[in-house]
């Protein structure tokens, strides 16, 4: 059979625009789970039309579908149980409602444990396309899918085993969360120790001072549409900076010349180079590959010098503290902006620089065993969700 012939579809809606009206909670998109749990903790209530609900009321056992929206990562076609006794609800219009007609021959627990499976193997990315940015569902080649079910005491047994085992892997995967959590935690706080202790010889200073001189990038008035090459001298922006260095966007580089006419701004190796908007505390090390790339608009960059060890202060850039005091002194209510007073101004408490060598040497020791636990900890988050697939693979196949 096909879900159409098991399932009433029922598309959601939009915001009321003639009374009465009625205020419900709606179901929308960002109440879907990755689990295919509904997320209670912020359904909106809005005002809808009194008509326009009777047929869009959700009860107990009702499965929505979501229709449209995801990205380019995130397929379409999550599907949640709506599992709520109490209170009146209804669905986006981003989302359609799928209730079964016969409740004697299909089991709603089952059903939604299908659907479910079928956005995770994949199915319903076959089967959906891209527009304004988001992606939309083929309704009818959803309702065409396959569904074959076996009695229903089958599908009872089969939901009861999966239930035992998903609880059993949502443990462990908590637990496999809250260790990756805490491994990173305790990274951030022996940084913030760090920087935060005094000794003998230590000084309290600024970024300007500590540092060789502060560069901002070119004002968007320099460079013109004419400017842009691809192939040609990358720039350093802040998307383009990562936790592990710098990826430019190749396809919209500057001439030779352009570099040339620019060239006040070109880094060389050893320079830090920093964000000045959006993230704070993005920042990297310039090295051989990236000399002679051009500081960005929306970037600084940083010239070394002999009172501080570059790598030092890219991990005090990156802290959590100084990403905090970056983030109270950007202008900016949408997204902060740093100027290049402010930047100068960052109050640093310096040690020696062969203090300085050691802290990094110790710190890249912890960080590096950081990374080896996180590393550890996601593949088996990995392995947990591949085992859940394999789990559904083998009940929809009679396997379990």
């Amino acid at each position: 059979m096909t879900l159409d012939e098991v399932c009433d579809f029922t598309n959601g809606l939009w915001k009321g625009e003639k009374p009465p009206f009625l205020t419900i909670g709606v179901i929308r998109n960002t109440n879907f789970t990755k689990e295919g749990a509904l997320d209670s903790s912020d359904i909106a209530y809005i005002e809808v039309e009194a008509k326009k609900l009777e047929k869009r009321r959700l009860k107990f056992g009702d499965i929505i579908l979501e229709k449209s929206g995801g990205g380019p990562k995130q397929p379409v076609g999550r599907v949640v149980l709506f599992d709520k006794q109490d209170g009146d609800f209804s669905f986006s219009n981003f989302t359609a409602a799928l209730r079964v007609r016969d409740h004697g021959e299909v089991d709603l627990r089952y059903l939604h444990k299908f659907l479910h499976w079928t956005y995770l193997s994949g199915v319903t990315e076959r089967i959906q396309s891209h527009s304004t940015g988001i992606r939309n569902l083929n309704g009818d080649a959803y309702k065409a899918i396959a569904f074959n079910y076996p009695p229903l005491p089958e599908q009872q047994r089969i939901v009861a085993l999966l239930d035992d085992a998903f609880a059993g892997l949502a443990t462990a995967k908590s637990n496999a969360e809250r260790n990756l959590q805490n491994a990173r935690a305790i990274f951030e706080s022996h940084l913030q120790s760090v920087f935060s202790q005094r000794g003998e010889g230590w000084v309290d200073t600024t970024l300007g001072d500590a540092t060789g001189g502060i560069f901002t990038g070119p004002f968007g008035s320099l460079l013109h549409k004419s400017d842009y090459v691809e192939g040609g001298i990358p720039l350093v922006n802040p998307a383009h900076i990562t936790a592990t260095g710098i990826e430019p966007d190749l396809c919209k580089t500057v001439s030779v010349e352009t570099a040339t006419r620019l060239r006040s701004y070109i880094m060389s190796s050893g320079d830090i180079v920093i964000g000045r908007r959006g993230e704070m505390g993005r920042c990297a090390v310039v090295t051989e590959r990236e000399d002679g790339w051009l500081c960005g608009t929306g970037s600084f960059f940083v010239k070394p010098s002999s009172r501080c060890d570059t790598r030092y202060l890219v991990r005090y850039l990156r802290s959590e503290s100084c990403k905090s005091m970056l983030q109270e002194i950007a202008g900016g209510a949408v997204m902060p902006n740093l100027s290049n007073t402010d930047l100068g101004s960052l109050s640093i408490y310096l040690p020696p620089l062969d203090k300085q060598i050691v802290i990094v040497e110790h710190v890249d020791c912890l960080h590096a065993e950081t990374q080896r636990l996180t590393r550890l900890y996601e593949r088996k988050l990995a392995a947990l969700e591949e085992l859940k697939k394999s789990l559904l693979q083998q009940a929809f196949n009679g396997e379990l």
